[in-house]
């Protein structure tokens, strides 16, 4: 398969980054008390739904993982970055880690009761962001749950706002711009935490984080 560029960029620029992301990020909800709690809400409302089964998409290193599965999710991670899931195959040997594409996920359709695409999206040029979004919806059970986060733009009236990311170019989104997309692919919002920028964060923007649930009435596709 022909791989998009921005994909082959960004997995390109991960792979040659992991060790020093993997260094940096490693400890980085131990100060995050608001994300803890919305990655604790999700793991309730998607162990309440069935059982547990949960995808970690643009999963990094995999730390992020591990939290899923110390809150008792059977969680398993996935990345186009190789270096990347090498790292968290090494630091979490009793988890799941595989190379993959969010927008081809190797998964069966309503095979998972919640999908996690914590900043996996934000380097995604917006055209291609609806496909991914319906890749989502089709992997995700009758019920199931998705947690989106990202940073979002100065002004909601803005869709989309690129910015120049460390890593590899990166959009930042209007979370309800973002959620209206989220509306047409079938999957409805739930809840949506946002927060304000802490003077020692290395992005000064607000952080969204954007709960939602495909209805119990829908098949896999």
């Amino acid at each position: 398969m022909v791989e998009h560029d921005a994909l082959s960029t960004t997995r390109r620029a991960y792979d040659a980054a992991a060790l020093q992301y993997a260094q940096l990020f490693r400890d980085e909800l131990r100060g995050a008390p608001l994300d803890r709690a919305m990655l604790g809400a999700f793991a309730e409302v998607v162990r309440a739904s069935g059982d547990g089964r949960v995808a970690d998409l643009g999963c990094g290193p995999g730390h992020i993982t591990a939290h899923l599965d110390e809150l008792g999710l059977a969680a398993f991670g996935v990345d186009a970055s190789a270096t990347m899931i090498e790292l968290a195959r090494q630091a979490y040997p009793a988890l799941k880690f595989e190379v993959g594409s969010m927008a081809a996920l190797n998964t069966a359709d309503g095979a998972l009761n919640g999908v996690l695409s914590r900043w996996s999206i934000i380097h995604t040029p917006p055209q291609d962001l609806p496909a991914i979004l319906t890749e989502f919806h089709r992997v995700l059970a009758p019920g199931g749950h998705l947690l989106v986060g990202l940073w979002a733009t100065d002004s909601p009236s803005h869709a989309t706002q690129i910015f120049d990311h460390a890593v590899a170019p990166a959009y930042r989104w209007s979370p309800d711009h973002l959620a209206a997309m989220l509306r047409e692919t079938g999957l409805a919002e739930v809840a949506r935490m946002v927060r304000e920028p802490e003077p020692t964060d290395r992005r000064q923007f607000q952080a969204i984080h954007l709960l939602a649930r495909k209805a119990s009435g829908q098949s896999g596709k």
